[in-house]
């Protein structure tokens, strides 16, 4: 390795890690589902003992958000990030090697753990290598790869499953750990300029109580978390209306699934383009305002009585849209006053934006699904907290700061 020069951090091929790493959380939650309704006879097991493997990955990716940004403002993005994809990888086999439901739910909470730092991290390296407004940019066209993962990876997941059995997803993930962890120890430099000091709770608490006093933080974490809960919202309940009620089968569901990636991979690349012209506020005000348009647009189609695959699918590209834009310029927005504390401010919109995406959908499941009326009130609902929080408290204090920039 004598005279090995390390891609300069803005170079494709650091894009292309960060992309990976940044859907690290998404590839894992979601290419084992086709092979969930098997896992009850492997483990002569119930649906409902299935699912808490999936909400153990949840529970653990919220809370190590937490953490991982903390741990790398003191200790540095990189010895962070390679820690959290080791254990993500020893989790991943774990997980292979599970010979009941109870190890399967312990080895998801694990990989969560490790996978966690993934896009804890990314996001946090992006703020470290392009500043405020250029890392929504960044952000923008990342996010525009990204926006392909929730069409693809069920896919992968349902041929892995047909190839290799149940544990062909695990083995999957496992090697991708082991890729994703050797080009980050070949092609990262360390971004963060403060890593080095221990760490003490004490500090770690008072970080994150400055965060929270930051009105404009606040805001911008609003935006994120619930056009993000309008997502998980349409994700949980759609199958219900497409296959149940509109007679679709769960192969032509997947194929529109890909229909409303259109929406998101469009919003990425206005922010691309955009966002260093007008700014994150305005582009978090814009984004909002559509997710709003496209939860009222589904409503409306649904007082009207039209209920078919038109009606939901295209509002919600609408919506999408929208996140596209809010997304990236949410979560540079929050994180760009604090380039010492990135990591910290990343990992906090994390868990704020799991934390209100689980509440969110808990609600929602308790609606009755005979239409697509109850799924678009709280996908409109969504979108106009995600406006009213941005706009309380973040609007009137962005505008000020970049007329005076």
């Amino acid at each position: 390795m004598a005279g090995f020069a390390r891609p300069h951090p803005e170079s494709l091929a650091v894009g292309a890690l960060l992309t990976v790493l940044i859907a690290l959380g998404q590839i894992s939650t979601s290419i084992y589902v086709p092979s969930m309704p098997d896992l009850t006879l492997v483990f002569e097991t119930t649906p409902e003992r299935v699912n808490k493997s999936y909400g153990a990955f949840l529970i653990g990716f919220a809370l190590s958000q937490l953490i991982y940004g903390p741990l790398s403002d003191r200790y540095g993005r990189r010895r962070v990030l390679i820690s959290g994809l080791t254990l993500y990888c020893l989790a991943s086999l774990a997980c292979v090697m599970a010979t009941s439901i109870e190890a399967l739910i312990a080895g998801r909470f694990a990989q969560a753990l490790g996978a966690c730092a993934g896009p804890v991290l990314g996001r946090a390296i992006v703020r470290d290598v392009y500043g405020r407004e250029r890392a929504a940019k960044a952000m923008g066209y990342i996010g525009a790869a990204f926006a392909i993962s929730p069409a693809v990876i069920p896919m992968i997941g349902g041929y892995l499953h047909q190839w290799f059995g149940w544990q062909g997803s695990f083995w999957f993930l496992a090697g991708v750990a082991v890729a994703i962890t050797c080009a980050a120890i070949v092609v990262l430099e360390e971004t963060n300029p403060g890593g080095g000091r221990g760490i003490r709770p004490r500090e770690l608490l008072a970080t994150y109580r400055m965060l929270l006093a930051d009105r404009a933080f606040v805001g911008y974490a609003c935006a994120v978390a619930f056009v993000f809960a309008g997502l998980m919202t349409y994700t949980a309940i759609s199958p219900f209306l497409f296959i149940q009620h509109l007679g679709y089968t769960p192969a032509e569901y997947g194929l529109l699934a890909c229909v409303t990636v259109i929406g998101f991979f469009g919003g990425s690349i206005a922010t691309g383009r955009l966002t260093t012209r007008f700014g994150a506020a305005r582009m978090v005000f814009a984004g909002t305002l559509f997710a709003v348009a496209g939860g009222a647009s589904m409503v409306a189609c649904a007082l009207i009585g039209w209920f078919n695959a038109a009606v939901i699918l295209v509002p919600m590209i609408l919506f999408l849209a929208g996140m596209g834009i809010t997304f990236p310029n949410g979560m540079a927005g929050a994180m760009a006053p604090y380039p010492r504390a990135a990591g910290a401010a990343s990992a906090l919109v994390g868990f704020f934006q799991m934390g209100v995406a689980a509440l969110v959908i808990t609600g929602a499941g308790l609606l009755p699904l005979t239409s697509q009326m109850p799924m678009a009130l709280v996908i409109t609902g969504a979108g106009i907290a995600a406006f009213s929080g941005f706009f309380i408290f973040a609007w009137r204090h962005e505008i000020a700061r970049s007329g005076h920039d």
